[in-house]
Protein backbone atom coordinates (compact mmCIF):
# COMPACT_ATOMS: atom_id res chain seq x y z
CA UNK A 1 0.00 0.00 0.00
CA UNK A 2 2.66 2.31 0.93
CA UNK A 3 4.77 1.36 -2.64
CA UNK A 4 0.68 2.17 -4.28
CA UNK A 5 0.96 5.47 -2.41
CA UNK A 6 4.24 6.94 -3.53
CA UNK A 7 3.31 5.89 -7.19
CA UNK A 8 0.45 7.88 -7.09
CA UNK A 9 2.43 10.90 -5.73
CA UNK A 10 4.69 10.21 -8.12
CA UNK A 11 2.66 10.29 -11.29
CA UNK A 12 0.66 13.97 -10.01
CA UNK A 13 3.81 15.33 -10.24
CA UNK A 14 4.95 14.04 -13.68
CA UNK A 15 1.28 15.10 -14.71
CA UNK A 16 1.88 19.18 -12.96
CA UNK A 17 4.58 19.46 -15.19
CA UNK A 18 3.29 17.93 -18.50
CA UNK A 19 3.94 14.51 -18.25
CA UNK A 20 6.91 11.92 -19.91
CA UNK A 21 8.48 13.44 -22.20
CA UNK A 22 10.16 10.99 -24.77
CA UNK A 23 13.72 12.26 -27.05
CA UNK A 24 14.42 10.64 -29.78
CA UNK A 25 18.23 10.70 -31.49
CA UNK A 26 17.44 9.16 -34.57
CA UNK A 27 14.73 7.93 -36.66
CA UNK A 28 14.29 3.82 -36.42
CA UNK A 29 13.99 2.38 -40.58
CA UNK A 30 10.91 0.93 -38.92
CA UNK A 31 8.00 3.17 -38.39
CA UNK A 32 6.20 0.74 -35.60
CA UNK A 33 9.54 1.04 -32.98
CA UNK A 34 9.10 5.22 -33.73
CA UNK A 35 5.60 4.88 -32.57
CA UNK A 36 6.20 2.47 -29.82
CA UNK A 37 8.71 4.97 -28.60
CA UNK A 38 5.86 7.75 -28.77
CA UNK A 39 3.30 5.68 -26.99
CA UNK A 40 5.25 5.72 -24.08
CA UNK A 41 4.65 9.22 -23.23
CA UNK A 42 1.10 9.05 -23.49
CA UNK A 43 0.27 5.71 -21.73
CA UNK A 44 -3.96 5.40 -20.32
CA UNK A 45 -4.32 9.00 -21.65
CA UNK A 46 -1.73 10.77 -19.50
CA UNK A 47 -0.54 13.89 -21.29
CA UNK A 48 3.33 13.83 -22.47
CA UNK A 49 5.12 14.95 -25.67
CA UNK A 50 7.95 13.57 -27.94
CA UNK A 51 10.42 14.92 -30.14
CA UNK A 52 13.34 12.90 -32.67
CA UNK A 53 16.41 14.80 -33.74
CA UNK A 54 17.57 13.65 -37.00
CA UNK A 55 21.29 13.97 -38.23
CA UNK A 56 22.21 13.62 -42.18
CA UNK A 57 24.49 11.28 -40.94
CA UNK A 58 21.85 8.87 -39.74
CA UNK A 59 21.18 5.48 -41.38
CA UNK A 60 17.63 6.58 -42.45
CA UNK A 61 18.88 9.78 -43.58
CA UNK A 62 21.39 8.05 -46.26
CA UNK A 63 18.71 5.91 -47.70
CA UNK A 64 16.51 9.54 -47.52
CA UNK A 65 19.55 10.67 -50.00
CA UNK A 66 21.23 13.14 -47.99
CA UNK A 67 24.61 13.09 -49.95
CA UNK A 68 22.56 15.66 -52.19
CA UNK A 69 21.11 17.43 -49.25
CA UNK A 70 23.81 18.52 -47.87
CA UNK A 71 25.73 20.43 -50.45
CA UNK A 72 22.07 22.15 -51.23
CA UNK A 73 22.22 23.20 -47.35
CA UNK A 74 25.95 24.43 -47.59
CA UNK A 75 24.91 26.79 -50.58
CA UNK A 76 22.05 28.37 -48.26
CA UNK A 77 24.80 28.61 -45.67
CA UNK A 78 23.69 26.75 -42.80
CA UNK A 79 25.39 25.48 -40.24
CA UNK A 80 25.59 21.66 -38.93
CA UNK A 81 23.99 22.66 -35.65
CA UNK A 82 21.57 24.88 -37.06
CA UNK A 83 18.06 23.07 -36.36
CA UNK A 84 15.79 22.56 -39.40
CA UNK A 85 12.25 21.93 -39.05
CA UNK A 86 9.65 21.54 -41.63
CA UNK A 87 6.81 18.81 -42.84
CA UNK A 88 8.92 17.82 -45.75
CA UNK A 89 11.75 16.42 -43.60
CA UNK A 90 9.19 14.42 -41.84
CA UNK A 91 7.05 13.15 -44.85
CA UNK A 92 10.29 12.02 -46.35
CA UNK A 93 11.46 9.87 -43.33
CA UNK A 94 8.25 8.29 -43.55
CA UNK A 95 8.37 7.26 -47.15
CA UNK A 96 12.19 6.46 -46.95
CA UNK A 97 10.48 4.07 -43.27
CA UNK A 98 7.82 2.76 -45.84
CA UNK A 99 10.89 1.87 -48.58
CA UNK A 100 12.72 0.19 -46.07
CA UNK A 101 10.05 -1.85 -44.26
CA UNK A 102 8.68 -2.82 -47.82
CA UNK A 103 12.47 -4.18 -48.58
CA UNK A 104 12.89 -5.73 -45.04
CA UNK A 105 9.34 -7.75 -45.97
CA UNK A 106 10.48 -8.95 -49.12
CA UNK A 107 13.91 -10.24 -48.18
CA UNK A 108 11.93 -12.01 -45.36
CA UNK A 109 9.09 -13.78 -47.92
CA UNK A 110 12.53 -14.35 -49.76
CA UNK A 111 13.95 -16.20 -46.92
CA UNK A 112 10.74 -18.17 -46.32
CA UNK A 113 10.32 -19.48 -49.43
CA UNK A 114 13.94 -20.98 -49.52
CA UNK A 115 13.26 -22.23 -46.17
CA UNK A 116 9.97 -24.08 -47.37
CA UNK A 117 12.48 -25.84 -49.86
CA UNK A 118 14.49 -26.94 -46.65
CA UNK A 119 12.04 -27.84 -44.59
CA UNK A 120 9.92 -30.16 -46.83
CA UNK A 121 13.72 -32.26 -47.51
CA UNK A 122 13.84 -32.44 -43.73
CA UNK A 123 9.87 -33.50 -42.69
CA UNK A 124 11.07 -36.42 -45.38
CA UNK A 125 14.51 -37.27 -43.57
CA UNK A 126 13.07 -36.98 -40.14
CA UNK A 127 10.17 -39.56 -41.57
CA UNK A 128 12.36 -41.88 -42.08
CA UNK A 129 14.11 -41.71 -39.67
CA UNK A 130 11.28 -41.84 -37.53
CA UNK A 131 10.46 -44.89 -39.08
CA UNK A 132 13.72 -46.66 -38.66
CA UNK A 133 13.45 -46.20 -35.03
CA UNK A 134 10.18 -46.64 -33.91
CA UNK A 135 9.70 -50.07 -36.26
CA UNK A 136 12.12 -52.65 -34.30
CA UNK A 137 12.50 -54.59 -37.77
CA UNK A 138 13.64 -53.05 -40.79
CA UNK A 139 14.33 -55.88 -42.92
CA UNK A 140 11.99 -55.45 -45.56
CA UNK A 141 13.83 -51.92 -46.12
CA UNK A 142 17.25 -53.32 -46.23
CA UNK A 143 15.78 -55.64 -48.67
CA UNK A 144 14.44 -52.91 -50.94
CA UNK A 145 17.51 -51.13 -50.57
CA UNK A 146 19.44 -54.53 -52.27
CA UNK A 147 16.63 -54.67 -54.67
CA UNK A 148 17.14 -50.90 -55.85
CA UNK A 149 20.82 -51.57 -55.53
CA UNK A 150 21.07 -55.02 -57.73
CA UNK A 151 18.77 -53.55 -60.44
CA UNK A 152 20.94 -50.13 -60.89
CA UNK A 153 24.37 -52.01 -61.23
CA UNK A 154 22.80 -54.50 -63.47
CA UNK A 155 21.23 -51.59 -65.79
CA UNK A 156 24.58 -49.61 -65.56
CA UNK A 157 26.80 -52.89 -66.52
CA UNK A 158 23.72 -54.24 -69.39
CA UNK A 159 22.80 -51.42 -71.16
CA UNK A 160 19.67 -51.63 -73.20
CA UNK A 161 20.48 -51.08 -76.43
CA UNK A 162 23.15 -53.71 -76.31
CA UNK A 163 23.32 -57.12 -77.29
CA UNK A 164 24.08 -59.82 -73.99
CA UNK A 165 27.62 -61.16 -75.54
CA UNK A 166 28.85 -57.21 -75.43
CA UNK A 167 27.63 -57.10 -72.01
CA UNK A 168 30.41 -55.89 -69.46
CA UNK A 169 29.81 -58.93 -66.75
CA UNK A 170 33.59 -58.45 -65.85
CA UNK A 171 32.73 -54.70 -64.59
CA UNK A 172 30.15 -56.03 -63.25
CA UNK A 173 31.26 -59.01 -61.00
CA UNK A 174 34.34 -56.19 -59.78
CA UNK A 175 31.55 -53.22 -58.80
CA UNK A 176 29.65 -56.27 -57.00
CA UNK A 177 32.48 -57.01 -55.11
CA UNK A 178 33.33 -53.26 -54.12
CA UNK A 179 29.69 -52.76 -53.18
CA UNK A 180 28.84 -56.34 -51.48
CA UNK A 181 32.36 -57.90 -50.22
CA UNK A 182 32.15 -60.97 -52.11
CA UNK A 183 32.78 -62.85 -55.10
CA UNK A 184 29.55 -63.50 -57.71
CA UNK A 185 29.41 -66.42 -60.13
CA UNK A 186 28.23 -64.88 -63.20
CA UNK A 187 30.56 -67.37 -65.87
CA UNK A 188 27.80 -70.32 -66.06
CA UNK A 189 25.12 -68.60 -67.28
CA UNK A 190 23.80 -68.40 -71.12
CA UNK A 191 24.47 -65.01 -72.51
CA UNK A 192 22.54 -65.38 -75.56
CA UNK A 193 18.93 -66.11 -74.01
CA UNK A 194 19.56 -64.13 -70.93
CA UNK A 195 17.51 -60.76 -70.57
CA UNK A 196 18.54 -57.83 -68.37
CA UNK A 197 15.64 -58.57 -65.89
CA UNK A 198 16.72 -62.35 -66.06
CA UNK A 199 19.83 -61.15 -65.14
CA UNK A 200 19.00 -59.09 -62.25
CA UNK A 201 17.31 -61.63 -60.56
CA UNK A 202 19.79 -63.75 -60.87
CA UNK A 203 21.90 -60.80 -59.78
CA UNK A 204 19.62 -60.51 -56.65
CA UNK A 205 18.89 -63.65 -55.84
CA UNK A 206 22.82 -65.00 -54.86
CA UNK A 207 23.15 -61.48 -53.15
CA UNK A 208 20.19 -62.03 -50.34
CA UNK A 209 21.34 -65.47 -49.88
CA UNK A 210 24.82 -64.26 -48.70
CA UNK A 211 23.23 -61.97 -46.12
CA UNK A 212 20.48 -64.80 -45.44
CA UNK A 213 23.29 -66.91 -44.27
CA UNK A 214 24.93 -63.87 -42.76
CA UNK A 215 21.53 -63.21 -40.64
CA UNK A 216 21.73 -66.10 -39.35
CA UNK A 217 25.43 -66.35 -37.96
CA UNK A 218 24.28 -62.74 -35.89
CA UNK A 219 21.17 -64.05 -35.00
CA UNK A 220 17.54 -62.67 -35.71
CA UNK A 221 18.19 -60.24 -32.48
CA UNK A 222 21.54 -59.16 -33.00
CA UNK A 223 20.88 -58.47 -36.54
CA UNK A 224 17.87 -56.16 -35.88
CA UNK A 225 19.96 -54.31 -33.99
CA UNK A 226 22.92 -53.87 -36.34
CA UNK A 227 20.33 -52.60 -39.41
CA UNK A 228 18.78 -50.41 -37.28
CA UNK A 229 22.26 -48.94 -36.18
CA UNK A 230 23.73 -49.26 -39.75
CA UNK A 231 20.77 -47.14 -40.90
CA UNK A 232 20.25 -44.66 -39.18
CA UNK A 233 24.16 -43.94 -38.73
CA UNK A 234 23.87 -43.65 -42.35
CA UNK A 235 21.19 -41.30 -42.47
CA UNK A 236 22.16 -39.04 -39.86
CA UNK A 237 25.87 -38.26 -41.72
CA UNK A 238 24.53 -37.88 -44.95
CA UNK A 239 22.03 -35.51 -44.12
CA UNK A 240 24.51 -33.35 -42.11
CA UNK A 241 26.58 -33.40 -45.47
CA UNK A 242 23.47 -32.21 -47.31
CA UNK A 243 22.75 -29.46 -44.73
CA UNK A 244 26.17 -27.81 -45.26
CA UNK A 245 25.85 -28.57 -49.39
CA UNK A 246 22.53 -26.80 -48.94
CA UNK A 247 24.11 -23.54 -47.48
CA UNK A 248 27.11 -23.17 -49.80
CA UNK A 249 24.37 -23.63 -52.86
CA UNK A 250 22.26 -20.39 -51.41
CA UNK A 251 25.21 -18.52 -51.04
CA UNK A 252 26.10 -18.71 -54.37
CA UNK A 253 22.42 -19.03 -55.87
CA UNK A 254 21.75 -15.19 -55.94
CA UNK A 255 24.34 -14.86 -59.07
CA UNK A 256 21.86 -16.90 -61.25
CA UNK A 257 19.48 -13.63 -61.45
CA UNK A 258 22.70 -12.14 -63.87
CA UNK A 259 21.75 -15.05 -66.10
CA UNK A 260 18.48 -14.14 -66.70
CA UNK A 261 17.31 -17.36 -64.45
CA UNK A 262 15.21 -17.17 -61.42
CA UNK A 263 17.34 -18.10 -58.07
CA UNK A 264 14.50 -19.29 -56.05
CA UNK A 265 13.64 -21.65 -59.15
CA UNK A 266 17.44 -22.74 -59.80
CA UNK A 267 17.97 -23.47 -55.96
CA UNK A 268 14.69 -25.47 -55.81
CA UNK A 269 15.81 -28.11 -58.56
CA UNK A 270 19.30 -28.24 -57.35
CA UNK A 271 17.99 -28.77 -53.94
CA UNK A 272 16.14 -31.70 -55.04
CA UNK A 273 18.73 -33.19 -57.41
CA UNK A 274 21.33 -33.03 -54.21
CA UNK A 275 18.57 -34.67 -52.29
CA UNK A 276 18.06 -37.58 -54.49
CA UNK A 277 21.97 -37.56 -54.72
CA UNK A 278 22.23 -38.06 -51.09
CA UNK A 279 19.53 -40.71 -50.79
CA UNK A 280 21.22 -42.41 -53.38
CA UNK A 281 24.68 -42.37 -50.73
CA UNK A 282 22.48 -43.54 -47.44
CA UNK A 283 21.34 -46.65 -49.87
CA UNK A 284 24.63 -47.29 -50.97
CA UNK A 285 26.64 -47.08 -47.39
CA UNK A 286 23.83 -48.48 -45.72
CA UNK A 287 24.11 -51.49 -47.72
CA UNK A 288 27.62 -51.72 -47.88
CA UNK A 289 28.39 -51.43 -44.21
CA UNK A 290 25.31 -54.60 -43.63
CA UNK A 291 27.17 -56.58 -45.93
CA UNK A 292 31.18 -55.71 -44.53
CA UNK A 293 30.28 -56.08 -40.80
CA UNK A 294 31.04 -60.02 -39.62
CA UNK A 295 30.31 -61.97 -36.52
CA UNK A 296 33.60 -62.14 -33.77
CA UNK A 297 34.31 -65.59 -33.58
CA UNK A 298 35.40 -67.34 -30.48
CA UNK A 299 39.21 -68.15 -30.92
CA UNK A 300 39.21 -63.99 -31.67
CA UNK A 301 37.86 -63.19 -28.51
CA UNK A 302 39.67 -65.50 -26.62
CA UNK A 303 42.91 -63.80 -27.73
CA UNK A 304 41.02 -60.56 -27.09
CA UNK A 305 40.41 -61.13 -23.82
CA UNK A 306 43.83 -61.24 -21.88
CA UNK A 307 44.75 -57.94 -23.83
CA UNK A 308 41.73 -56.45 -22.63
CA UNK A 309 42.20 -57.51 -18.95
CA UNK A 310 46.17 -56.54 -19.47
CA UNK A 311 45.13 -53.32 -20.28
CA UNK A 312 42.27 -52.13 -17.47
CA UNK A 313 45.64 -49.70 -16.77
CA UNK A 314 47.76 -48.20 -14.08
CA UNK A 315 44.83 -47.60 -11.72
CA UNK A 316 44.18 -51.37 -11.24
CA UNK A 317 45.68 -51.70 -7.65
CA UNK A 318 47.49 -54.69 -8.08
CA UNK A 319 49.09 -56.77 -5.25
CA UNK A 320 52.27 -56.89 -3.25
CA UNK A 321 54.16 -59.96 -3.34
CA UNK A 322 57.06 -58.82 -1.23
CA UNK A 323 56.36 -57.95 2.63
CA UNK A 324 57.04 -54.62 2.97
CA UNK A 325 60.22 -53.19 4.96
CA UNK A 326 59.36 -51.05 8.31
CA UNK A 327 61.62 -48.40 8.96
CA UNK A 328 63.23 -49.17 11.88
CA UNK A 329 63.43 -52.84 11.12
CA UNK A 330 67.06 -54.29 10.27
CA UNK A 331 68.08 -53.45 6.67
CA UNK A 332 68.24 -56.80 4.63
CA UNK A 333 71.54 -55.93 3.14
CA UNK A 334 73.21 -57.09 6.28
CA UNK A 335 74.95 -54.04 7.22
CA UNK A 336 73.42 -54.40 11.17
CA UNK A 337 71.98 -50.55 10.49
CA UNK A 338 68.52 -49.93 10.42
CA UNK A 339 66.95 -49.72 7.57
CA UNK A 340 66.09 -45.88 7.56
CA UNK A 341 69.31 -44.79 8.46
CA UNK A 342 70.69 -47.38 5.34
CA UNK A 343 69.22 -48.10 1.83
CA UNK A 344 65.63 -46.84 2.84
CA UNK A 345 67.75 -42.65 3.55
Amino acid sequence: MEAKKICEKDKEEVIKVGGLHILGTERHESRRIDNQLRGRAGRQGDPGSSRFYVSLEDEIMRLFGSDRVSPMLAKLGMTEDMPIEHPFISKAIENAQTKVEGHNFEIRKYLLEYDNVMNKQRESIYGMRKDFMQNGDIRDRVFEMIDELCEDLVFEYAPEKVYPEEWDIPGLKNRIYETFFFHIDLDSMDLKSMTRHGLVEMVKEKIIAVYERKEKDFGDGEMKAIQRFIALNSLDNHWKEHLLQLDHLKEGIGLRGYGQKDPLREYQRESFELFLDMLERVKVDTVQKLFAVQPAREEELTHEQPVMLFNLGEDTPQERKDKKIGRNDPCPCGSGKKYKKCCGR
